[in-house]
């Protein structure tokens, strides 16, 4: 039973980062925030990174989250994508490893699911269907916050479940977890 937890959600990405809170109070999810850090008129992919870094980690230091929900990478045709797509994701996660915010990772098709009920799922009906379980009165136009919110609300459905998604709880765990990135 999950009790008494905040969880943010990120949905990485180095066009648009999406994040989502959510309070936990016996075993109802309440919003405290979704937002994004808007990163297109920035042109240094290093810059990017940054950025990334920084907002998450001011996001935990303000919200001082229990734990991390974070969308993993899809596989695309486009290696350069998958590239920075992948680097955004890391470095948001070193931001919460460095907190020792334990952090889970889901499929895009895994969150879909656990909001809508359907992996296939287009994120406006993710979006409506978060806007309906938080009672939401509006949403925000880009798409990237109600996902990164989505991942929140997928990590509180499947609190407790034996899943086959990564887990990492500090440094450590993301080693032990990843011997063979290790050279």
């Amino acid at each position: 039973m999950l009790n008494d937890k905040i969880i943010l959600g990120i949905d990485p990405g180095t066009t648009i980062m999406g994040f989502g809170l959510i309070r936990v109070v016996q075993n109802k999810m309440e919003l405290i925030q979704m937002d994004e850090l808007i990163l297109k008129k920035y042109d240094n992919h290093y810059v990017k990174l940054k950025m990334i870094f920084d907002r998450t980690l001011h996001i935990i230091e303000t919200y001082h989250p229990d734990e991390i929900a974070i969308e993993a990478p899809f596989f695309g045709k486009n290696v350069q994508s998958m590239l920075k797509l992948g680097r955004a994701q890391g470095v948001a996660m070193a931001a919460g490893l460095i907190r020792e915010v334990p952090i889970t990772e889901y499929s895009p098709k895994k969150i879909k699911m656990a909001i809508t009920g359907n992996g296939n799922a287009s994120k406006e009906q993710v979006s409506k269907m978060l806007q309906n379980i938080l009672a939401i009165k509006t949403m925000p136009k880009n798409l990237d916050a109600s996902d990164g919110l989505a991942a929140a609300v997928c990590h509180f459905y499947n609190y407790g479940k034996i899943n086959s998604d990564k887990n990492y709880s500090g440094w450590n765990a993301f080693v032990n977890q990843n011997k063979n990135r290790i050279e």
